[in-house]
């Protein structure tokens, strides 16, 4: 059986764990790597987007890194309870026009007792920055 540490319920250090390996995981812009820390039938809403199982997932990571080159992450604790953690975070990137953003967001996460993350839902914004006001 697949297992993601930690698991849940998680404690403060834990939720902490869970999420500096979110943010290392997506630094690495590998879509399969990524996709494993979601279970096979995980439900997202990314923006208006409904994704639907890791496959789905694994997809629409690579499409995204496609497109958002020179991406850098960084996630902090909003929440924890339980198998739930909320999350704010801020990322950058530049498209491949060279216009460089950065994107501001909240996640909600729920996990399975394999700690498999089952559902997603993100809310984020974006906007415009010039390259010499990137923070990340």
């Amino acid at each position: 059986m697949e297992q993601k540490l930690p698991l849940p319920p998680f404690t403060l250090q834990t939720a902490q764990q869970k999420i500096q390996a979110a943010e290392d995981a997506w630094n690495t812009k590998n879509p399969e790597k990524v996709a494993m820390a979601y279970s096979v039938d995980t439900e997202w809403r990314n923006r208006s987007q409904f994704i639907n199982g890791r496959e789905e997932v694994r997809a629409f990571l690579e499409n995204k890194w496609n497109n958002e080159i020179d991406y850098k992450l960084k996630k902090e604790l909003w929440a924890y309870n339980n198998n739930r953690i909320a999350v704010r975070f801020e990322y950058e990137y530049r498209n491949k026009a060279g216009q460089w953003f950065r994107a501001y967001g909240n996640e909600n996460w729920e996990f399975d007792s394999n700690g498999l993350m089952t559902k997603r839902y993100a809310s984020i914004n974006d906007y415009k920055i010039n390259e010499a006001d990137r923070k990340l």
